[in-house]
């Protein structure tokens, strides 16, 4: 089992952001290409699964027991997909995942055939928030679902943290997000 460096999706997507169309204000200024001092904001890639994916993404629900194999099953099956944007922070002295975003393309027939972008699974390790990188990635999933020419883009989110998304542009809808659990 080889968990290597091939990244889910190109990263020169990132880099090609345009930063200037970003809704929200960055002090100390970071960007993309510069998150901070020793942080690399990229695609996810095999071998973050050693470089502590599960621990941040523990932070913000359970995330089970997940074996190097079913690891690579799912990764190879999001890539194939090519609808999946997992962006991760790495701390490039610790050799650790510190934050983490996911985009969702989802494709539709409504809308002449339109793809709908969802934001899910942001979190940011104890460690590491208030440095900016929640801010950091939202802006960033936003910009790309915009570069891949989504209709919209959507995101689930407690009460407690809509004044958060609101800085995005992001709204309120009048849609109730509803849900049928069939395991935790």
């Amino acid at each position: 089992m080889i968990l290597d460096e091939t990244p889910l999706f190109d990263p020169g997507l990132l880099k090609e952001l345009d930063w200037s169309e970003n809704t929200v204000q960055f002090s100390p200024p970071i960007s993309p290409s510069q998150p901070g001092e020793g942080l690399l904001l990229r695609p996810l890639c095999p071998a973050d699964l050693n470089r502590g994916l599960f621990k941040v993404l523990s932070q913000l629900t359970k995330a089970g027991d997940v074996t190097p194999e079913l690891f690579i099953k799912t990764f190879d099956h999001m890539k194939r997909t090519g609808d999946y944007y997992i962006t991760v922070v790495e701390d490039t002295n610790l050799g650790q995942i510190v934050a983490t975003a996911t985009l969702i393309l989802e494709h539709k027939f409504i809308h002449s055939c339109a793809t709908r972008g969802r934001i899910e699974e942001v979190v940011v390790s104890d460690e590491c928030r208030g440095k900016q990188l929640g801010k950091l990635l939202v802006s960033a999933m936003t910009l790309l679902s915009k570069k891949l020419d989504c209709y919209k883009i959507t995101l689930e989110c407690l009460p407690k943290n809509v004044a958060f998304y609101e800085k995005f542009s992001y709204s309120s809808s009048a849609e109730t997000y509803m849900q049928h659990r069939f395991f935790d």
